[in-house]
């Protein structure tokens, strides 16, 4: 459908004063990512909360999709899908040979480890997605620096439930979802399933080849969650995933167009199965256990043409083969309501986890082949008081000791092995000014673990890289007004990084590269974030987000002096201002209109070169019509169709000599302006 007809359509609708009067109330969102559930105003952390609605008046499939709406978090391409994520500027940005690392960005599916696999995040059956911005290290430990993202499959009821969804896009994009739950014995066993297709052709056109589809999403999901409810002190739930991901990846050109020239374009694939099994059990009024143990296998293939052409001579291949397997176990004691100790002032929370992670690799590549194997193990002891001082004041205090051991080898005969002890948590106050405000103040300790680095090229010193650790101060107040009508957070938060871990990727010329992480600096992060959700009345409601960042490197120490200098420069992936403003017009009962404008400052691409990104702000917006148990959805992103980039590199790619003299940036295209319709039917 052309924007123009779009834009008419949506006038004219909104240009009638059928208005009638409809019931409308803001969310009250329940948040997991805690020991505790809580409601998001009641949880002295950072967040951002993206419920089932949004996510279907985007037409969302990805979690990249949705992460802009919140403030000071970027995304990174490199593949098929944004798949690495940044929070306050500190995160990943790629993933090549080198061997795994813990992420600075957690990633969590129904309790599930998907930190190393970001593809994972797709958005069917997910009931909400929440965002914890800052050191999140007392309960989710190394993964957890900068911060978690969290998804939540939709949780079966008693009652029976029926989704069915069906949709057509540009780019001949075509979805087809179905999901069903309810109870299977009456007030004993609930259960849901669901299964999802993703078909797109994706946004480039390979012209040598005559084909459009070589940047394709070919994406199959598939969700299980029993609940058993086996007496009123115990329930036990069983959360099955699978993921078939076949997607194309020839994202890059020479002229940074949208038209390749590839002879041999590449692969993102992913096939994981996973399994999570959670139980709760009330001992007694004093003490609640709770359990969860998780098993996940995962085949994931990268590929790509590394010239970028079609000239026989020059046809360097890169192709990735990973296997990954991950077990974890996690144990939990919390305080019942007759268990507080101190005189009864407070609540308590004690656990164990362990996690085991094993990763295989198999490097084809024109540029020397490799086989590894990289297995990690993570065992916590963790704990948390919350101290009520008063019948307003809370002193919240929390520890996480963690020893982390770490085993690599591979056909290039390097054999390391690590071991170290970890330490982070956090030291907080919050206060209950009355019902409708809270203000909190924390001060956290993070800390991802080191790692190895297995390029060949690379000095013996330059093989192993340390631990970092990061100290966040953070002040927030969460309120509501308007007697629940608006609600609002702001918070101001200080980053100090140490012995940060930082990726360089030095140019060696004849098309190879020289990538490596080395503890190479001292850095400081600090910024606001502001969100807003206000209902300005039943036919109006406003909601917005900002957030502002100053990252940069105090001390670089690059341990490669002939290469970049970053010293005193912004941190890559760490835009100063990102924002989102949006309304949602309830026209009548049956027709909702919905549309924000969000952007974000440009950004250095890499801490390896002075490229950036440029600033850039799209509109989106959606129509639905709701009759019944059916809704039609008509929804465009990136309306004025904006060119805007979610990853760069600088360096010579122009044959035959590859010698640097044709140095210039190459860029990764976001999505286009997509215009699509969503046909929904619930029961």
């Amino acid at each position: 459908m052309k924007l123009r007809t779009l834009s008419l359509s949506i006038a004219t609708l909104l240009s009638s004063n059928a208005f009638a009067d409809a019931s409308v109330e803001l969310p009250d969102l329940v948040i997991s990512a805690d020991f505790r559930p809580t409601t998001a105003l009641e949880t002295p952390v950072s967040l951002t909360t993206i419920d089932e609605q949004t996510i279907e008046a985007r037409g969302a499939q990805h979690v990249e999709d949705i992460l802009n709406l919140a403030p000071n978090v970027n995304v990174s391409s490199g593949a098929s899908r944004g798949q690495y994520y940044q929070i306050r500027g500190i995160g990943e940005r790629s993933k090549f040979s080198e061997a795994p690392v813990n992420p600075a960005v957690g990633l969590t599916i129904d309790g599930i480890d998907f930190s190393r696999s970001g593809g994972a995040g797709t958005l069917f059956d997910i009931q909400s997605v929440e965002v914890l911005r800052g050191p999140q290290g007392t309960k989710f430990g190394s993964n957890a620096l900068a911060g978690v993202i969290n998804m939540t499959s939709t949780e079966p009821t008693e009652d029976f439930e029926l989704h069915m969804e069906a949709g057509l896009a540009e780019y001949n994009t075509h979805n087809l979802g179905l999901a069903v739950g309810g109870a299977l014995i009456e007030n004993s066993l609930l259960g849901r399933l669901s299964i999802y297709s993703h078909q797109s052709d994706g946004y480039m056109d390979n012209v040598f080849l005559g084909r459009d589809n070589t940047q394709n999403h070919d994406e199959i999901t598939a969700r299980g969650h029993l609940k058993w409810l086996v007496s009123d002190r115990l329930n036990i739930d069983l959360n099955l995933l699978h993921l078939s991901i076949d997607n194309g990846y020839d994202a890059f050109t020479f002229d940074n167009s949208r038209n390749s020239t590839s002879d041999n374009p590449g692969t993102d694939a992913q096939n994981t199965n996973a399994v999570a099994l959670k139980t709760d059990y009330r001992i007694n009024s004093k003490a609640q256990l709770q359990s969860a143990i998780t098993y996940s296998k995962s085949n994931l293939k990268y590929s790509y043409d590394a010239d970028w052409s079609n000239v026989a001579a020059f046809n360097a291949a890169e192709d990735y083969d990973r296997e990954r397997e991950n077990y974890s176990v996690e144990f939990k004691l919390l305080s019942n309501e007759n268990g507080l100790i101190f005189n009864g002032s407070t609540d308590w929370a004690i656990g164990l986890y362990h996690l085991d992670q094993d990763e295989g690799l198999n490097l084809n590549s024109d540029f020397g082949n490799l086989m590894s194997q990289y297995d990690t193990k993570n065992t916590s002891i963790f704990g948390q008081l919350n101290t009520h001082l008063s019948d307003k004041l809370t002193l919240i205090s929390g520890l996480r000791l963690e020893h982390f051991e770490a085993d690599y080898d591979d056909s290039n005969s390097l054999n390391i092995h690590t071991s170290e002890n970890l330490i982070g948590g956090k030291l907080g106050l919050q206060y209950q000014v009355h019902n409708d405000h809270m203000v909190y103040s924390t001060l956290s300790r993070g800390y991802r673990s080191g790692g190895v680095n297995n390029n060949s090229s690379l000095l013996p010193s330059q093989r192993q890289y340390d631990t970092e650790y990061m100290w966040n101060i953070e002040s927030g107040i969460k309120s509501l007004w308007l007697e629940g009508d608006l609600i609002t957070s702001f918070n101001v938060f200080y980053s100090l990084r140490r012995d940060a871990q930082v990726k360089s990727s030095v140019d060696i010329g004849g098309g190879a590269f020289k990538d490596y992480i080395a503890n190479a600096a001292k850095g400081k992060n600090y910024g606001v974030e502001a969100e807003l959700d206000w209902l300005v009345n039943d036919h109006l409601r406003i909601l917005s987000s900002i957030g502002l960042l100053k990252a940069e490197f105090d001390d670089y120490e690059n341990p490669d002096p002939t290469s970049y200098d970053a010293d005193g420069r912004d941190q890559a992936h760490a835009p100063r201002y990102q924002f989102s403003l949006g309304a949602e017009v309830y026209m009548t009962n049956a027709w909702t209109f919905r549309a924000n404008i969000e952007g974000k400052d440009e950004f250095y691409f890499s801490n390896s070169h002075d490229s950036k990104s440029s600033s850039y702000a799209i509109v989106n917006s959606s129509l639905d019509y709701q009759h019944k148990n059916w809704k039609v959805s008509l929804w465009g992103r990136n309306l004025f169709d904006k060119d805007y980039y979610t990853r760069g590199f600088f360096f010579d790619n122009t044959p035959p000599l590859y010698d640097g003299s044709n140095s210039k940036t190459y860029k990764q295209y976001a999505e286009p302006r997509v215009v699509g319709l969503t046909l929904i039917y619930d029961y």
